[in-house]
């Protein structure tokens, strides 16, 4: 059971358009995917009905039953994915005070301190930024897979001049969760203690790497430096835009790539390939 207070439920339900049983853009099947994918818990179970069927009655009631550390992760990518979307929307009216007071409570239900981040960049800098391009050999992953992902860097650019957006997206998210999972292995011991790792809800152990998902690999590697801030919060978009490989979420949320979307797709991979490098060398 979660410690949210009511004050502290106004504000989410505010930041989060919950009014009229909505919760921000989702569909009832794109937010049930969400929260499955974040904390593995299935909002449709029929015990969060107890205020109702709708989708925010349904938040509400997980918020209120389930404890604080899933509930503040929830929180917290939430908000994250709403940033994104309004910074991709260019969404002049997002409010940025409520945003970091939300982000506050998500960070304190998991006992996490709010990362300092002044000025945050918009997306219209994030793509002006010179970024090299760097070899992914020179990140010292194991080389067999090497192959694969610089093979898939050349299918990208590819997909890039053809203006083959959704192959844009699909690639660079498979390229980026390649990447971490080359370094993870490389750092376990970095990885496995990170206070965002995502355990086992029975027995408290960190999960294997082959159970994580690309938003737990971003986390944990921003948590330990090897991201940036600004390069975390747009790699979640792209984590938010490859998770419509499924034809139907895509369906249902009108989402239609294109060639700024694949734009931002590659500017995040090379972005977060420089990050990491600057931090191993």
């Amino acid at each position: 059971m979660s410690n949210l207070k009511e004050i502290e439920k106004m504000k989410l339900e505010s930041i989060f358009s919950m009014g009229g049983g909505y919760v921000l853009d989702f569909s009832n099947q794109s937010l049930q995917s969400f929260i499955y994918n974040t904390i593995k818990i299935d909002l449709y179970n029929p015990k969060y009905e107890k205020y109702g069927t709708s989708k925010a009655k349904r938040l509400k009631a997980l918020w209120e039953m389930e404890a604080d550390i899933s509930v503040g992760k929830l929180i917290e990518e939430l908000l994250l994915y709403q940033d994104a979307k309004a910074t991709i929307n260019g969404q002049s009216d997002f409010n940025k005070k409520l945003f970091n007071e939300c982000l506050q409570i998500g960070y304190n239900l998991q006992g996490k301190k709010q990362h300092q981040n002044s000025a945050p960049i918009s997306l219209d800098d994030f793509l002006k930024m010179e970024v090299d391009e760097i070899s992914i050999s020179s990140l010292k992953i194991d080389a067999s897979v090497t192959i694969v992902l610089e093979q898939r860097i050349i299918e990208v650019k590819k997909c890039l001049k053809s203006e083959a957006s959704l192959s844009v997206i699909f690639l660079c998210g498979s390229i980026l969760e390649g990447i971490l999972l080359g370094i993870a292995t490389k750092k376990i011991m970095e990885f496995n203690q990170s206070e965002v790792s995502p355990k086992d809800k029975e027995t408290g152990k960190v999960k294997q790497f082959y159970n994580w998902t690309l938003s737990n690999f971003i986390d944990v590697a921003s948590d330990i430096k090897l991201l940036g801030l600004d390069v975390k919060k747009f790699s979640h978009s792209l984590r938010d835009f490859r998770n419509y490989i499924h034809p139907y979420q895509q369906m249902s949320s009108g989402f239609n790539p294109d060639k700024h979307t694949a734009q931002i797709s590659w500017q995040v991979l090379k972005a977060a390939i420089h990050d990491i490098h600057e931090k191993i060398k």
